[in-house]
């Protein structure tokens, strides 16, 4: 394959995996619109179990699919890999079902275990509903995801990117459209509304994989005519096959399932060690907004900055391989300094606008609590950002057992601090417990990456405080900004108030940044030439400089 169409089908991927991630987070303010805090700890109650569950039905395969594809492709043994694709759909058919029936058949005790008390906002039976509603999905995902990686093995990267914004488009309108006319036109309660809601999970499916299918019907000549120049089959037995598919996935799966086991813990010991701490009444709605509000807000950029960061990541495999360190050592502080230099400011800046930019998006009913909960919540946002970059560096050098590893002493400080942190500190315990953890496991990368890729960190400790001292005074001018216009606008008089203060208050914030980063010439240092080009050539209508 050429490397315009490699790059093409990369772009198309990332493009496709990028909409489908905003639109997964757009659609939450409407709904925290219509089922308030309480209705969004029910759906976050349901959410993370079908995503835990998911994960261990698809065991990372989707990925390894991918990889296992490519590498028999690559051979000419087309054979092996539709081989492979046949084995794989039965596998993910059967896991698929059995955590289907292990969900469903579960959730009362699971529900039980998330409430702490029967007596809380939302019913037990309330929770058994969700559960059992969007475990229903679970039918459907994981030969979805399979055949994802099939086609992506294939290089062919448009079914995946397609499918995935057609999956998150369908559930989206399913989700709102039922949402409201359970509330609005019929008038019924809120827990058969976000039952709704999560049984959207598998209505988009229904909608990927038509998508899919469709795919595969048009492609199929073309792969039949690849079996038809195919070489000898491998022999391998079938559980050879899985074995090494297994092993390509053991990495994806156990890093994947960082941020949904931390939820993990937090459904089993949140609302118990909230009870116990006295804010009973209370807690369901805190729930609600640490886990299924509050971390949308803060995932956004860091789903811009790891999107840059790990594009560099298939170059630090090469370099790695070939030995050669010292480009190593660059690679690995360019993808550092990108990070910092897109999530610190975010990170500032909504520790400045936490709450008018909770009023913005989530309404001004409970935006003293949520805007508290952001600004705590905010600087988490660098330390998801490391490791996921660190998770993947240690993949590049081949060292991926050390990202597992690091997850499960993260894990362990999370699991021992949740629920005395939460007696202590009530809601925001839970987020410095989660921040605790991810700062072990990132502790822990730095080392083995250090002592494996042989990384020296003295330029990016120079330019990491560089970057502090400009998004400081970024900070600042957000700050003067927002109490200029508190003269004249109030967060809590409405949504709308509290949209004018964001949106100024980011717009200004941002340009004072990159006019400083631009300036100071650390932009080019950290971007390249080629971001500085655009600048020079679209904005200031200058000559670019020479790469």
């Amino acid at each position: 394959m050429s490397d315009s169409k490699l790059l093409r089908g990369t772009f198309i991927l990332t493009l496709g995996t990028y909409i489908s991630r905003i639109l997964g987070m757009i659609y939450l303010f409407p709904f925290s619109a219509l089922v308030g805090t309480v209705g969004g700890a029910l759906f976050g109650y349901g959410y993370v179990q079908y995503t835990i569950y998911l994960s261990i039905a698809t065991a990372g395969v989707p990925m390894a699919v991918s990889k296992f594809v490519s590498k028999y492709n690559a051979i000419g043994d087309y054979h092996t890999s539709r081989r492979m694709f046949r084995s794989g759909m039965k596998l993910m058919l059967l896991t698929g079902f059995l955590a289907f029936v292990f969900l469903y058949s579960a959730a009362p005790i699971i529900a039980k275990a998330t409430l702490g008390s029967n007596n809380l906002e939302n019913s037990l039976e309330d929770v058994v509903m969700v559960m059992r509603m969007v475990s229903v999905a679970l039918l459907i995902v994981p030969m979805m995801s399979l055949m994802r990686g099939f086609f992506q093995g294939h290089q062919s990267m448009g079914p995946t990117a397609v499918s995935q914004v057609i999956e998150q488009v369908v559930r989206i309108v399913f989700l709102l459209a039922s949402t409201y006319i359970v509330i609005k036109v019929l008038g019924g309660s809120i827990a058969t509304a976000v039952g709704f809601a999560t049984f959207a999970a598998f209505v988009g499916a229904l909608g990927g994989l038509a998508v899919l299918l469709w795919y595969w019907k048009k492609r199929k000549p073309h792969l039949d005519a690849l079996l038809e120049q195919s070489v000898t089959p491998t022999r391998i037995s079938t559980v050879t096959m899985f074995k090494e598919l297994f092993t390509y996935a053991l990495p994806f799966v156990f890093v994947g399932l960082a941020i949904p086991l931390y939820q993990f813990v937090d459904q089993f010991t949140f609302n118990k060690a909230m009870i116990a701490a006295g804010q009973k009444e209370v807690a369901e709605s805190m729930y609600g907004i640490v886990q299924t509000y509050v971390p949308k807000l803060v995932m956004i950029p860091v789903s811009l900055a790891t999107a840059f960061g790990l594009t560099l990541v298939p170059t630090i495999t090469s370099s790695y391989m070939n030995k050669d360190y010292h480009v190593l050592q660059k690679q690995i502080d360019q993808t550092y300094q990108t990070i910092i230099f897109l999530v610190l400011p975010a990170v500032i800046g909504l520790f400045v606008l936490a709450y008018p930019a909770y009023g913005f998006f989530f309404g001004v009913e409970a935006v003293e609590a949520g805007g508290h909960i952001l600004r705590v919540y905010a600087p988490i946002a660098l330390l998801f950002s490391f490791f996921t970059v660190n998770a993947a560096i240690l993949q590049g050098i081949n060292k991926q057992k050390y990202a597992v590893i690091s997850l499960g002493f993260g894990l362990i400080v999370k699991i021992v601090c949740n629920m005395p942190f939460i007696m202590l500190f009530h809601e925001v315990g839970s987020i410095l417990a989660t921040g605790l953890g991810y700062f072990v496991s990132i502790a822990y990368t730095f080392y083995m990456i250090k002592k494996h890729g042989r990384y020296e960190h003295r330029t990016l400790m120079k330019r990491a405080m560089l970057m502090i001292i400009f998004a400081v005074v970024m900070g600042v001018s957000v700050k003067a900004t927002q109490y200029v216009m508190s003269f004249f606008f109030m967060y809590e008089e409405g949504r709308l108030q509290a949209a004018v203060i964001t949106l100024i208050g980011t717009a200004i914030g941002g340009v004072i940044y990159f006019v400083i980063a631009y300036r100071s010439e650390l932009l080019q240092k950290v971007m390249g030439n080629r971001i500085t080009n655009i600048i020079q050539r679209k904005i200031l209508r200058k000559k670019p400089q020479s790469s």
